[in-house]
């Protein structure tokens, strides 16, 4: 199968080695881009068959491409992505494969990228609406459904709970007789651990607090 492929990849060599590796299998990209607006363009100008796109890419280096995947699949029902990643970005995992009625969606590690015969397969089977998810996300995925807290020592929860009650920095401080750098660190690993990296259009702290209500 011919497939019309956009890609949308910020580091030009992993970029390039996929153009090469899907000719070489008979599939063509019709067009290469670095950041997520350009990966927004390209696709309503070609409307290709596949994305693939990383997770992470101009301007922000968060999860940009990933949220262009979740945006691209709200304006163009069933069009087929598939997501190359260094690592698992859960929350708007979580949307990308709920979208649609979960079809015509792949999350991979770009470790795959290296096999090479088991990326050419997730492709064409993403391209003909088959659902193809790396086993590590969906560990992770299953990881965050059962406990999003179950990462955080005690300490952290605690610090969270005072965060969910509406306290600034300075009160948590108060209330457990510890530094305001201390506090700091612990929120910064919450974030992190609740995987929340940075990003322009979102509120982190406020995040933090809606996973500790849910759970």
């Amino acid at each position: 199968m011919d497939l019309r492929i956009v890609i949308a990849e910020d580091g030009v060599l992993l970029r390039e080695g996929m153009v090469g590796l899907l000719a070489r299998f008979g599939h063509r990209v019709v067009a290469a881009v670095g950041d997520a607006g350009a990966l927004r363009a390209a696709v309503e100008e070609h409307e290709p068959d596949l994305v693939v796109t990383d997770v992470r890419m101009p301007p922000g280096q968060s999860d940009e491409g990933l949220r262009a995947a979740v945006a691209l699949r709200e304006r163009r029902p069933g069009q087929p992505v598939l997501v190359v990643s260094q690592y698992v970005q859960r929350s708007y995992a979580t949307e990308l494969l709920d979208s649609g009625d979960g079809s015509g969606v792949g999350y991979l590690l770009k470790d795959r990228i290296g096999q090479i015969e088991e990326f050419v397969a997730a492709v064409t089977e993403v391209a003909a609406g088959g659902t193809v998810v790396d086993p590590e996300v969906v560990r992770q995925l299953l990881r965050r459904r059962r406990d999003p807290l179950e990462r955080l020592t005690p300490r952290e929860r605690e610090v969270l709970a005072l965060m969910a009650e509406g306290r600034s920095n300075a009160a948590i401080c108060r209330a457990l007789v510890v530094s305001e750098a201390a506090v700091g660190k612990h929120i910064g690993n919450i974030l992190m651990k609740l995987d929340l990296p940075p990003a322009e259009e979102t509120h982190r702290r406020v995040l933090a607090v809606l996973e500790f209500l849910r759970a």
